[in-house]
């Protein structure tokens, strides 16, 4: 009756000892001999592969040769994500400064409520930090202020520099000479005076200042609007073309547009001009002879 052989652990074939030995071919001598086993040869492999993966990554990870790896950006593309993420975050506050400067214009002209408007403006650009604070006069700053209001009591100069800020010493350089088709009637919510005159004839600037807004609208066509002294604003609509652009200074009775018929509010050549101060519609006639 034969007998089955038992079957060994696997544990106890890994811990199964061995020698590897190595001779010389010439004369058998042993030159080198170690002992070893399985568990042993999987424990040393391991630990080596381990330390060798660590490494590796380390050397990759704090040297230059990481900038060798596909999709990996190197110093110089590195910077210049960087100067474009400063740009652009720049180019967003100074888009948000001109919207909240366009929409004030778009106020101006069509009168809405500046108080409520700026109050909102305030708040949005105001550090919610210094909302609260409160200033109060010191009696130093106190007794300035009496002192430097009792040597410009007699000024003289005081008077005059307020009456040239007044209109009545303004000269106003006609935009066009024309007939006037339409006048200037609060009532019928038509806030300008209508000049009719030749097609693509000259219009000029009234007085001298800074365009802030140079673009086409859908009901008045090819409108301008410049900023003078004085809080002035005038306006010129229903243009054929646009000779300055958003941000050019311009001088009085420098051409700005050639007369033209543009817009769906308009019926003939002509042009509508409308001059503000203060967010309130002035009588263009008052001031200009067309």
């Amino acid at each position: 009756m034969s007998h089955l052989k038992e079957k060994t652990p696997l544990i106890e074939k890994l811990k199964n000892k061995y020698r590897l030995t190595i001779s010389n071919e010439a004369s058998f001598d042993e030159v080198l001999s170690i002992r070893l086993s399985r568990l042993n040869v999987f424990t040393v492999t391991g630990l080596f592969s381990i330390v060798l993966i660590a490494l590796v990554t380390l050397f990759i990870a704090f040297t230059p040769l990481r900038e060798y790896i596909p999709g990996y950006p190197d110093g110089e593309m590195r910077k210049n994500i960087e100067n474009n993420a400063v740009l652009v975050d720049s180019l967003s506050h100074e888009l948000e400064k001109r919207d909240r400067f366009f929409q004030g214009i778009r106020n101006v002209v069509s009168g809405n409520d500046f108080d409520n408007i700026a109050q909102d403006a305030a708040d949005s650009i105001v550090d919610p930090r210094y909302k609260n604070l409160k200033f109060t006069k010191s009696t130093t700053d106190s007794i300035f202020r009496e002192e430097h209001e009792a040597d410009e009591k007699y000024n003289l100069s005081l008077g005059s520099a307020s009456k040239r800020r007044g209109l009545s010493n303004t000269h106003f350089f006609p935009p066009i000479k024309g007939m006037v088709s339409s006048h200037f009637d609060t009532k019928l919510e038509h806030y300008g005076t209508d000049v009719v005159g030749g097609m693509n004839d000259r219009i000029s600037s009234v007085l001298d200042g800074t365009v802030i807004f140079a673009e086409w609208t859908l009901n008045t066509g090819y409108v301008i609007q410049i900023q003078h002294a004085n809080d002035l604003l005038s306006v010129y609509k229903h243009n054929s073309e646009l000779l300055k652009k958003a941000g050019e200074h311009v001088k009085a009775g420098e051409a700005i547009a050639l007369l033209g018929n543009s817009g769906e509010l308009t019926t003939g050549p002509h042009l509508h001009f409308e001059l503000w101060r203060n967010g309130h519609p002035l009588n263009p006639e008052d001031y200009i002879k067309f």
